[in-house]
Parts: structure tokens; sequence; C-alpha cells
């Protein structure tokens, strides 16, 4: 319902890119530049300062965009309150989600969420954790879902859950007799690690330093960029590694690979993250919800699993 004219402007003013604001607004780059051109001849005046590399607002643009956010919210608290009192919730979520969250955690979560809301459509990209909160910095997607901790303390960050990692090697080999491994007999072998910028291995090279150790002395023999590839690599004998407990649930029920605890023991929080004063639509706060309660059954689930290793150890 909003003025095309001022989504166009609000969305090539937010990401500073005619060709990305076409993308997240499913029209031409023409038809954009047409709104923005429509908007500065409305007011008699240049909104963008535009070069051959970049654009930037002008003073003027800079107090339109200010005007605009507040409008475009009001449109979408009006259109939130209708709905609510008709009963109808819609609208698109973008969301990021860090791979370890996307491919074994969202899938069966998101199916749920669609059942319950069907008019709600959900984008999904999936990065590594810089990516997800580079996109939260520039209003790419509403929200993400990240494993480990978040640098950017201008962003809210809500816990969800701990994630537990654990190693995994082949079998057939020497480490396969043992439940536990200390994390230095992990220096002795071949070892396939995640890319750089990955949250898994940030929260593995920072697991390293508190034990006195270097990541870097680790015989890397590879540098993965999917979950997948490792476990794929660990079975047919080429090295060990770290992974989350959650990632590797049918590789364990196959037979693939064995399961090590760490000693000392490795956790990490999977968490949501968003810009703290973002109005966020009614479909997000769905959403959110829903997640939450999810993470609690998640909680509740790892609490008793928890509970019971322990009686297992007193027995």
């Amino acid at each position: 319902m909003a003025d095309r004219r001022l989504l166009a402007f609000y969305t090539v003013a937010r990401l500073l890119s005619f060709t990305k604001a076409a993308e997240s607004l499913h029209m031409t780059q023409p038809a954009i530049t047409f709104q923005i051109r429509q908007l500065e001849e409305y007011f008699n005046t240049r909104l963008f300062d535009r070069t051959h590399s970049r654009i930037t607002l002008t003073e003027v643009g800079e107090q339109v965009y200010k005007y605009t956010k507040k409008i475009l919210e009001l449109y979408t608290r009006m259109e939130d309150t209708v709905k609510e009192i008709t009963g109808e919730i819609s609208g698109i979520l973008m969301i990021g989600a860090s791979s370890t969250i996307a491919e074994y955690l969202l899938p069966v979560l998101l199916g749920d969420f669609k059942l319950k809301y069907p008019e709600i459509h959900i984008q999904l990209s999936v990065s590594n954790i810089s990516g997800i909160v580079s996109m939260i910095e520039n209003n790419e997607i509403d929200f993400g879902l990240v494993e480990g901790p978040v640098a950017n303390k201008s962003l809210a960050v809500e816990l969800c859950r701990m994630d537990q990692l654990v190693a995994i090697v082949p079998w057939g080999h020497p480490l396969t007799e043992y439940d536990e491994v200390l994390v230095q007999q992990l220096m002795d072998y071949p070892y396939i690690s995640r890319e750089k910028g990955s949250g898994t291995r940030e929260v593995i090279i920072e697991y390293f330093n508190q034990a006195d150790l270097s990541f870097h002395d680790l015989n890397i023999v590879m540098e993965l960029g999917s979950i997948e590839a490792i476990k794929g690599a660990v079975a047919s004998g080429m090295g060990v590694s770290i992974l989350s407990r959650a990632a590797i649930q049918k590789d364990l029920q196959l037979g693939m690979v064995k399961e090590l605890n760490l000693n000392p023991p490795l956790e990490r929080p999977f968490s949501f993250v968003y810009q703290k004063q973002k109005f966020r639509l009614q479909a997000i706060e769905k959403l959110l919800k829903f997640l939450h309660n999810y993470c609690g059954v998640y909680t509740e689930d790892w609490e008793m699993e928890k509970d019971n290793l322990s009686v297992e150890d007193e027995s």
C-alpha cells in the first residue's frame, strides 16, 4: 500500500545501490530509477549524488530518508493492526543463518512454521557468521541465527540454546578405542578444518587458545566450506575434525564416523541477532516467538541428555 516512490527511494537509500534495490523489490532497475526521478522532480532537487563507483545521499536526501523511514513504519503498523483484527498474518521475511543451523536445525522448524502461517513467505540466506552479521548491519535481512559469539555490540543478541561440539574420527582410527579425547591428542593427527570466517572455526580457535595451544599448530590438511564435505573427508579416512553434535546425528546412525567427547568440553551459543532499533513486522514477531519456543524444547532435551549422562557416569 505504501507509495511506490517512497518505497523505491527508501530501499535505494538503505542499500546505497540501485541494482540491489531492484532485486530486493523484484523490480527492474529502470523502474527504480523512474520512481526516484519522479520523487526528485516532486521536490525539485537531487536526493542522491551519483558517481561512477557509488551513490550517496545529499543533505536533502538524508532528511527525506529520515521521514520516509517513519512513514513506512506507520504504513506497516497500520497494516499489521488491520491484519491482527482480521486474523490475517502475511508477509515476506528475509532471514539469514549460518550453515550448521540452516542445514540441521531450520528445515523441520520452518516446515512446522509454514504449516501454522502459510501466508508468510521466508527467504533464507546461508553464510558464515561474519556474512550474516554483515547482512544485518546493511539491512539486507530482518534477522539472523548464528553459531558462536557476535563481536558487534550495537546488535541485539538473544541466546537460543547451547550447542556442544565434539571430535569425529573415521572407524579404524587409533582414537576409536576411546569415547573421550584430550584436545592435545588431536595435534597428533591430520586435521580437516572449516574455512576462515566460519563461526565453528572461530570457536575452535578460542578453545585451543584457552588450552594454551595454537590452532595453527594443528596438522591442517584441508580447509572446507561445507559440513557435509568435512564429514565425507573424515569418513574416508583423510583426517579428524571437530563439528557440532547436531550436524552428525545421521552419520552416527549410519556408522560413518565415531563421535568423541572433547576434554575439556566445548560449547557455543546458538543465537538470534538483529538490529536493536529496527521496527519489526508482525510476521517477524511470530517467527521469533516460534523460534524461542523451539529453543526451549531443544534446551530441555539437552538438559535431560546431560542429566542422563551424569547418571550413567555415577553408575
